[in-house]
């Protein structure tokens, strides 16, 4: 699955990759906070894990598909 769609311009483009760089820092901020230096790099790397899951397996608009999910 493409990380970008065909009908997104440079800016959109360069506005996603910012916006998935500084959460990804909050959340490894967040998670070293929480779980101190070790526990929060490995929640960090586990929860980033599961959201790339996520973004991978739910359909975009662009994915053209005879199936209908019921």
């Amino acid at each position: 699955m493409a990380y970008f769609s065909e009908n997104n311009d440079r800016i959109e483009r360069g506005g996603k990759i910012v916006a998935d760089i500084f959460c990804a820092a909050i959340i490894l901020v967040f998670a070293v906070a929480f779980f101190g230096m070790l526990g929060g790099l490995l929640a960090f790397i586990i929860l980033e894990g599961t959201l790339l899951a996520v973004d991978y397996v739910v359909p975009h608009q662009d994915d053209v598909s005879g199936a209908v999910i019921r």
